[in-house]
């Protein structure tokens, strides 16, 4: 059986389950966003950008297609395809590699959070993670800043500190908070971090196009006796992230 078209191997797009229209509106969003493409220019003919990503015309106006409903572009009869200005935002949500850095990035943050779940349920642990408690209050939210959603994140909280402020954890930033209450003490804390792209799901929640960049980070906080006292599991919009690391000889 001869390979479908998503199946042959592209030198620009490669072979991917992700449609060819989506991948191809990633490449154009990104040169808009980088200002390779200025606005109020023209974007290229569809037939120069067939020629480029040799690729068909209806994948060229799909890809066009999202873009406009993201605002970026505005098609123009008789003209072409206009690129709209990108409005400025900034990138303020930076990677630490200390808790204390972490928790003061937070500590004045004041985002419009959004409770999508509320359970008692355990989180999965890993080797080296620690002990897990006796039982965890889940909550699962989506944090917005400025009307832009931007990560969507899993919590596991020890029930036993839960209890201590359960009205100020469902309405506060965490971090913040467990860092200052009292008998939730930390010994240490750890986070990883893994590049991924926006599943179903996540690009609903976050108002975002499916396949777009993500930063998916996974953090944990242990108590003096090694006993798992929170763990959160958190997607981000890949261009909230800011990635700063001094690398010292």
């Amino acid at each position: 059986m001869a390979p479908t078209q998503s199946q042959i191997r592209h030198p620009v797009l490669g072979a991917s389950p992700v449609p060819r229209y989506i991948q191809l509106a990633d490449i154009f969003r990104q040169r808009i966003v980088r200002g390779v493409w200025q606005d109020g220019e023209m974007l290229p003919s569809i037939e120069k950008l067939m020629e480029e990503f040799s690729v068909a015309r209806v994948t060229v106006r799909q890809a066009v297609k999202l873009l406009s409903g993201e605002g970026l572009v505005s098609p123009q009869r008789g003209r072409g395809t206009m690129i709209n200005e990108v409005p400025a935002r900034e990138r303020s949500l930076r990677v630490h590699t200390t808790f204390s850095g972490l928790v003061d990035m937070y500590r004045d943050d004041k985002p419009v959070l959004t409770n999508l779940v509320e359970s008692e349920a355990s989180p999965a642990l890993q080797d080296g993670d620690g002990i897990a408690a006796p039982s965890y209050i889940h909550m699962r939210r989506v944090h917005a800043r400025e009307g832009i959603k931007y990560c969507v994140i899993s919590m596991y909280i020890d029930e036993r500190i839960f209890q201590k402020a359960p009205t100020r954890f469902r309405n506060e930033v965490v971090l913040p908070l467990l860092f200052s209450l009292p008998g939730a003490d930390i010994a240490s804390a750890r986070q990883t971090m893994e590049i991924s792209r926006a599943d179903v799901e996540i690009a609903a929640l976050l108002d975002i196009p499916v396949g777009e960049p993500m930063a998916d980070v996974r953090r944990v906080l242990v108590a003096p006796d090694l006993t798992v006292i929170y763990l959160a599991e958190v997607t981000y919009r890949g261009d909230y992230i800011h990635l700063d690391m001094d690398l010292k000889p």
